[in-house]
């Protein structure tokens, strides 16, 4: 008999692997995909904001009842209003007109109050990261908030290493490459130390977005892949996390996690579609008994409108 779960947190975590059957490289190289949708906000953040927080109260920089507040493109507000909501925490968020409506809704039923700061167009650009960032910064000194402060947090980092000891014991220590797109970074930061404490042979591949790569050292840039590319080398990066970095496209992307869907069953964001576009150009450079792992960072269905409009407007074409 399967044990009762305290609260929905307990869910976080313990995500399958599973392979793709059809977009898959020429030379038989695997893919593995960690289906970070399984966790309970259909996000990956989820591991994160709960580290953060358990930090936070474990070394007292957060109250009973105390205020949170944080700066987000939305799957980390998504997380964040989960944990405060079943702790019981009030959480300010701010965010922005750039981002998934449904995120935005999302954080407002699970109770946070949402700041909106208006951006260019509706695409991702560093003033913008920048101007959450200020909004964030000024409300936690008016409240005296928690600010979790995602682009410096290191308590984060944590709950990836988790992670990647979570993939090391489901690939049975078979694993050649890891591919992580790059957000605040904590990610492939946490999950490449991880791996790399097994196994310092595993090559690590960060992905960005081509119209913003900074951390390939070009411009920056305006792009519309979700919840990465801030569009500054954010604080938790260095260059010797990564063996190599591809940079995709936001239409590369967009067209990826289409044929995810279409292809594999598979619904998710546009980060995952670019994750496997990176993994299937590492894989190329592989030999075919090699085993390449990637990342399904959320679920689609918090892009439904996103989408939507996009096959609304392709079938007018």
């Amino acid at each position: 008999m399967s044990e009762t779960r305290r609260t929905i947190l307990d869910g976080v975590g313990n995500t399958s692997l599973i392979a793709l059957r059809h977009i898959v490289p020429a030379n038989g190289t695997r893919i593995l995909l960690k289906m970070e949708n399984e966790n309970p906000t259909g996000s990956m953040k989820d591991r994160m904001a709960l580290a953060m927080i358990e930090a936070a109260e474990a070394d007292g920089r957060l109250e009973p009842g105390g205020p949170v507040v944080e700066y987000t493109g939305g799957s980390t507000g998504v997380s964040l209003s989960l944990v405060c909501a079943v702790k019981g925490y009030p959480l300010d968020i701010v965010t922005s007109d750039a981002f998934a409506r449904e995120k935005l809704d999302h954080m407002r039923l699970l109770g946070a109050r949402l700041h909106i700061v208006p951006s260019d167009g509706g695409r991702m650009t560093e003033k913008l990261t920048k101007d959450m960032i200020e909004k964030a910064r000024i409300i936690a000194a008016e409240k005296g908030s928690f600010w979790t402060d995602q682009m410096k947090n290191r308590d984060q980092i944590v709950a990836y290493h988790r992670m990647a000891d979570e993939i090391w014991n489901q690939t049975e220590g078979r694993i050649d490459g890891f591919v992580q797109s790059v957000g605040t970074a904590a990610s492939l930061r946490g999950i490449a130390e991880g791996l790399r404490r097994h196994d310092d042979r595993i090559g690590i591949t960060a992905v960005e977005p081509a119209e913003s790569a900074v951390l390939s050292g070009g411009p920056s840039g305006a792009h519309k892949i979700d919840g990465i590319g801030a569009g500054y080398v954010v604080p938790l990066w260095e260059n010797s996390l990564a063996d190599g970095i591809e940079k995709v496209s936001t239409e590369e992307a967009m067209a990826m996690a289409f044929r995810l869907a279409r292809e594999e069953g598979l619904f998710a964001g546009t980060s995952t579609g670019a994750n496997v576009i990176a993994a299937l150009r590492l894989a190329e450079r592989l030999g075919p008994d090699a085993t390449v792992v990637t990342v399904m960072c959320d679920t689609g269905m918090k892009y439904l409108k996103t989408f939507g409009a996009r096959l609304e407007a392709d079938d007018r074409s």
